[in-house]
């Protein structure tokens, strides 16, 4: 199943390095999987990922649960826009996943907050993937 995560990964990372406006946003670093330091913002983390086993009689399949962080300094608005723009993006990914095959990818919701001692903005985006 990590397989099946790293290639949802790598095709949600390629997908939003292919959009020009979300990465003039964004710049290079695009999706970042760890601590890039200085921190610029704003930025996309990958949060929470969660893998379960979803396969049927028939063949293997994964579930996948994915929480994107959209960190801001400036504003919950500009984190929460960037979210709506990770969404757009990646509601076109395709069904073809470096050997596994994309049945589903849904978001399931969004929640936003103030972090008041980092003095930012973080709205977390959580995703539903069915992989096999």
């Amino acid at each position: 199943m990590t397989n099946a995560v790293n290639a949802l990964l790598a095709t949600l990372q390629q997908a939003v390095k292919a959009d020009a406006d979300l990465m003039a946003v964004l710049g290079p670093q695009g999706i970042s999987d760890r601590t890039v330091r200085p921190q610029r913002f704003p930025a996309v983390i990958v949060g929470l990922v969660e893998a379960r086993d979803f396969s049927t009689g028939e063949a293997e399949g994964a579930e996948i649960l994915l929480t994107l962080e959209a960190w801001s300094a400036v504003s919950r608005r500009e984190a929460e826009g960037l979210v709506a723009e990770v969404r757009r993006v990646a509601s076109g990914l395709p069904e073809a996943l470096g050997g596994f095959r994309l049945v589903n990818f849904r978001h399931r919701r969004t929640v936003s907050r103030r972090e008041v001692k980092a003095g930012l903005f973080v709205a977390e985006a959580s995703f539903r993937a069915v992989v096999e």
